[in-house]
């Protein structure tokens, strides 16, 4: 093994140690989800950086491959994720404007949680606010 082979696994792939909560009320593919969000906003995933396949992504979480496939479709739509056929799912470059709207709808679900609504009340309480003007 050479040197740069070293440093390459020094650095945990994604997901970590990180895996989805079977007990939240929150669906499996949402927890994904968000969690690759939080981690391109917060630069842990960086742009460019590749994903692992779905396949190999649900058997690492054990979780089913639709739930991933699912994660990565609505990722997609909203534009943190780019999929290239047979290249792959990479993370897209984010915005100034979407990581600030990502700092306040974490800052929205701490104050939720803190108070103590369950994520379909936040999610009501989001959707009014959003269709008001």
């Amino acid at each position: 093994m050479t040197t740069s082979d070293t440093s390459a696994t020094s650095v945990a792939p994604f997901p970590g140690a990180w895996r989805p909560n079977p007990a939240s009320t929150v669906p499996l593919f949402e927890q994904l989800r968000l969690n690759i969000i939080e981690r391109a906003d917060n630069g842990t995933l960086a742009p460019g950086t590749k994903l692992p396949a779905v396949r190999s992504l649900a058997g690492e979480l054990a979780v089913a491959p639709h739930t991933v496939a699912r994660a990565y479709k609505e990722l997609e739509a909203a534009g943190v994720v780019v999929t290239r056929g047979r290249n792959g799912t990479v993370v897209c470059a984010r915005d100034e404007a979407w990581s600030s709207l990502s700092a306040a709808a974490a800052e929205f679900a701490a104050s939720a949680k803190a108070q103590g609504a369950s994520f379909a009340e936040a999610v009501q309480l989001l959707a009014a606010a959003y269709d008001r003007e």
